[in-house]
């Protein structure tokens, strides 16, 4: 009987969780303004992709008001997800989206779709941006269920890609789009 209790109280928390994501007001907050969280930041971004710490937190440390700006989601003053946002030399009103990350044991609960909507709305509000670029390894359904859809690479180097060229395509027509290669990277955009 508890063992039934038990495994029906997780999945009542999974689903409570999902609903208390969409509702709360979690804050989403650029990390220059709250250096007391770069260490933990550090962490977070080091538990996905290992790098040395004094490399991970020279790149934290560039965040400002003018891109790169890095933006943390906390929730009970920790934090909880992480999203950098880059400079695109060649086009002004974009910026390319890079290192998004929320901590492990909260993924598939809402967190990450609460995050990129916080994040789209930083970038129309205070960078004033119009569209958003990324590129990832494995996500890409995720990205095309908030309105993301897959496009030719781009540089944030300062190479430019006519907007002419951005593949708009839809995975529910056109599943194949997906590159059968999962090492590859996909390249996404979603205009704001």
């Amino acid at each position: 009987m508890i063992g039934i209790v038990s495994i029906s109280c997780i999945g009542l928390t999974h689903s409570l969780n999902k609903r208390c994501v969409k509702s709360m007001d979690l804050p989403v907050v650029p990390l220059h303004r709250h250096p007391q969280y770069m260490m933990e930041c550090c962490r977070l971004i080091n538990s996905e992709w290992p790098r040395s710490e004094t490399a991970r937190l020279r790149s934290l440390e560039c965040s400002a008001d003018t891109l790169p700006t890095c933006l943390i989601l906390l929730k009970d003053n920790k934090v909880i997800g992480h999203c950098k946002l880059s400079l695109i030399p060649a086009i002004p009103d974009g910026c390319f989206i890079e290192s998004v990350v929320i901590e492990k044991g909260l993924r598939c609960q809402g967190y990450g779709k609460y995050l990129m909507e916080k994040v789209e709305q930083y970038c129309q509000e205070f960078l004033n941006l119009r569209i958003i670029y990324l590129s990832t390894k494995g996500q890409e359904l995720f990205y095309m269920k908030i309105g993301y859809s897959i496009c030719e690479p781009v540089s944030i180097y300062g190479s430019y890609i006519p907007r002419n060229q951005i593949l708009n395509k839809n995975i529910s027509n056109d599943v194949q789009i997906i590159p059968k290669n999962l090492n590859s990277k996909v390249y996404m955009c979603k205009t704001l």
